[in-house]
């Protein structure tokens, strides 16, 4: 076995305590013995959620020896209210103990740059592996079957029940739904995400006429995983955003079959096709569809961008964004998206929640992306007025109003928000909402999925806005310090035990750097395929963001094997650098592997 580094971890710290543990507080003396992993995450990265589904089958495999901890460190204003990690972990079904740790003391400690990172920690307390991003759990199972076998020998591998307690079931008729439709009948039709179904109302809103699905997670004719978008089709069947299984899938309302029509049921991945039949591609967490142009359009909130579906020739293919993560306007094939989350089409408009720029943006007939409100991923609030200087906070759904205006279901702000195009204004319709995710228009009412409250409420459309005090947030991490002029820039990725990088068919990796302002790079811009960049930084910008995606793609090393596994791993990172004369020269960044 190769000699791994060893670092004594830090320990786990987090004001607002322990969840999953049936209120029993643990330190890493506690957990000696156990190989524990821990997973750095945040409830509105997208990316989190893949790693959160990823290490499903591990938990389970090596329940007698793993001990995953999620340590929740949030980026938004919301996601540091202790009640909201509570719902986050119920919402995503997180079986194993959570550290909330509003204040990132943990992830100082452990000098974490990106959501998601995961730690390995050997039973002896010492860091053993990190890894940023997505597409690790191959590599960290492996590294758990050795520490197990290598800790076994020595006598310091203990094995039992790990510490979780899972939480009192609830019993309400939804639980964190996701998004509704009106159906022609009069009926809604709401994705019961938590509970993997669909559930149809009655015109109350409240009155369960049916459930489509068993409630277990899958992709069989009876299953769903965390299902969101809906929208009616013009055969009169419904096309669900199956979100987890990474599928779209139809309900019939008059025979109660559930077909899937998109998707492989696997995650796309770096490399794979973007266009084609539409069950040989896969696809990565839709998050909502409507029908736009003739066309379904698919808020691909796992690669940030639209993707079409063209149901009568049963293909599929991208539509706009680059995966590059951000907020770029312009030409369909050139613009940046980060986690497009909700969808509404009007005659000449598609629009867009933007989720992880806080940005309401739109795209017309000729395939090119406005954005209305928004200025990217670090600026939040709730600020009225003209949108230039209006703020959202992670708004997840987007709905046509029959003035031409849009509500806007601003989800972490708890809130119901509308942009009028004529006017150029925005304003609150609604405030004590519980994480509103999307909002249906039924005659003079809006019905408001609040997802956190497990309802729809219904809304009369006032005709004058809430007035609401004006707040305003910046993403606050810690500023790396660095040098004004020549930077390196290292992404660290090895390849995991018993695989290299892949350079059959050329190149494994991909690097691509970019700023904010963009005037804080002077040189090395743009993408290339080596993980080390020479960056010159100007030292007229005292301040600003690195924006870093890296990408890197390992394969069994068996030349006996003609057809080896292969692994994609990628990360996206924003860096927050403050130039000082007596900052580093170098930018460490962590893909695999451990850096000193």
């Amino acid at each position: 076995m190769a000699t791994r580094a060893r670092v004594r971890a830090p320990e786990l710290i987090g004001k607002g305590g322990w969840l999953n543990t049936g209120d029993q507080q643990y330190t890493l003396a506690d957990l000696r013995g156990r190989i524990v992993v821990l997973d750095f995450w945040t409830f509105c990265c997208i990316n989190c959620l893949h790693v959160l589904d990823e290490l499903r089958e591990m938990e389970r495999k090596h329940a007698d020896t793993v001990v995953i901890i999620g340590v929740h460190s949030p980026k938004f204003v919301h996601e540091a209210e202790h009640q909201a990690v509570v719902d986050a972990v119920e919402r995503y079904e997180v079986h194993h103990p959570v550290l909330d740790d509003p204040e990132l003391a943990t992830w100082k400690q452990y000098a974490v740059r990106a959501w998601p990172t995961l730690v390995v920690i050997d039973p002896e307390g010492y860091v053993v592996a990190q890894h940023a991003g997505e597409g690790h759990a191959h590599a960290i199972e492996k590294l758990v079957e050795e520490l197990e076998a290598e800790h076994e020998a020595k006598g310091t591998l203990r094995r039992g029940d790990g510490p979780y307690v899972p939480p009192e079931p609830v019993a309400t008729d939804l639980r964190f739904p996701g998004k509704a439709l009106l159906l022609p009948g009069g009926t809604f039709l709401v994705s019961d995400s938590t509970r993997h179904q669909l559930v149809e109302l009655e015109a109350d809103g409240e009155t369960v006429v049916r459930r489509i699905g068993s409630g277990e997670r899958g992709l069989g004719p009876d299953a769903f995983s965390e299902p969101q978008g809906l929208a009616l089709l013009p055969s009169g069947k419904v096309l669900v955003a199956d979100t987890v299984n990474h599928a779209l899938r139809t309900y019939d309302p008059e025979t109660g079959a559930v077909e899937t029509v998109a998707g492989t049921g696997r995650q796309w991945m770096q490399g794979e096709p973007t266009s084609g039949p539409a069950r040989e591609v896969s696809l990565s967490s839709p998050w909502d569809v409507a029908v736009f142009d003739g066309l379904v359009w698919i808020a691909m909130a796992g690669v940030h961008q639209l993707w079409t579906y063209d149901p009568e020739a049963g293909t599929v293919q991208v539509a706009a964004g680059t995966t590059n993560e951000g907020l770029v306007d312009g030409p369909a094939a050139e613009a940046w998206f980060a986690q497009p989350s909700g969808l509404a089409a009007t005659e000449d408009r598609l629009w867009i929640a933007d989720s992880e720029t806080s940005a309401l943006r739109w795209i017309d007939p000729d395939r090119v992306v406005h954005t209305a409100v928004g200025t990217g991923l670090f600026d939040f609030g709730h600020r009225d007025g003209a949108a230039g200087q209006a703020l959202l906070q992670h708004p997840l759904g987007v709905t046509a109003l029959p003035d031409g205006s849009v509500a806007i279901s601003d989800t972490y702000n708890h809130a119901l928000r509308r942009f009028d195009p004529a006017s150029g204004e925005v304003t609150t319709l609604a405030t004590d909402l519980r994480e509103p995710s999307a909002a249906v228009v039924v005659g003079e009412d809006v019905v408001v999925v609040e997802s956190a409250r497990h309802r729809l409420t219904r809304l009369r459309l006032p005709e004058e806005a809430v007035r609401v005090e004006s707040v305003a947030h910046r993403t606050q991490r810690a500023a790396t310090e660095v040098a004004p002029g020549a930077l390196r820039l290292d992404v660290v990725f090895q390849a995991p035990t018993g695989q290299k990088l892949d350079t059959r068919y050329g190149p494994s990796t991909r690097l691509l750097v970019s700023s904010t302002p963009p005037e804080l790079l002077l040189d090395g811009e743009g993408q290339g395929t080596d993980l080390a960049r020479a960056l010159t930084l100007n030292p007229e910008v005292t301040e600003g963001v690195l924006h870093v995606s890296a990408m890197a793609a390992s394969c069994d090393d068996d030349p006996n094997n003609e057809y080896p596994a292969c692994h994609v791993h990628q990360q996206d990172w924003g860096v927050p650098v403050r130039l000082t004369e007596s900052g580093a020269d170098r930018l460490p960044l962590v893909l695999a592997g451990l850096d000193a």
